[in-house]
């Protein structure tokens, strides 16, 4: 079944979150590997990022915090310099190749001024808080596939996490590759449901030859 269309998320998967989670843990008073090493116990229970905030500050009110972190002069989010080293070559591979290529997570709204600023070239960006859908509904797929004017089939969504990018765009129909990084990508071990996922990857660079091989069959 070719593949005519690839979305990416977002958070460790074309973005490193390091930094971000860094400058959180600064503006809460915790040191880095402290906050990096509860976050990655949560997630192994788990439990949310934002129980992680709530941890650390009781009553945590994220729009609030990210108020006072503008006014401070140190506002939330991500810029070139988050970008993986690997995502542009990526996404120039696969536009080599003809596809439809979109950009789709959970994101709040001003995600898409931030990804717009990266000037990544591609055919459409999705933000959750945008659409007013969130993975892991199967709305949030269904609105990929439609941007690509694609069946589910003809979609590969590529994400960090199983359970809220690889099982639910495989269970609506959605090819998927599963990229193991950051710490959802590493912590979660479980290869029943890794086995759903048509690729694994160690990285985004291997992803275009990849989907040039699954195609090439129906080329020849």
């Amino acid at each position: 079944m070719r593949i005519e269309a690839v979305f990416f998320d977002i958070g460790e998967t074309l973005i490193s979150e390091g930094e971000i989670y860094g400058r959180w843990a600064d503006w809460l008073g915790v040191p880095r590997h402290t906050f990096l090493a509860v976050l990655g116990a949560f997630i192994a229970e788990g439990a949310t990022n934002m129980d992680v905030f709530e941890y650390f500050r009781p009553g945590f009110d994220l729009a609030k915090e990210e108020a006072a972190r503008a006014e401070a002069g140190v506002p939330n989010g991500f810029g070139p310099s988050d970008l993986y080293p690997d995502a542009r070559a990526c996404l120039a591979g696969l536009r080599a190749q003809g596809l439809f290529i979109g950009i789709a997570g959970n994101q709040p709204v001003e995600a898409a001024e931030q990804l717009a600023a990266l000037d990544l070239d591609v055919d459409v960006v999705g933000i959750s808080d945008v659409w007013g859908v969130a993975k892991p509904a199967q709305e949030f797929f269904e609105r990929c596939a439609q941007l690509a004017d694609a069946l589910p089939e003809h979609v590969l969504y590529v994400g960090d996490r199983i359970d809220n990018d690889v099982l639910p765009a495989a269970g609506f129909g959605m090819r998927t590759a599963f990229l193991r990084r950051g710490p959802w990508g590493h912590i979660f071990n479980d290869p029943e449901a890794e086995s759903e996922a048509t690729f694994v990857l160690d990285d985004l660079a291997s992803l275009p030859a990849l989907v040039a091989e699954y195609n090439s069959p129906l080329d020849e």
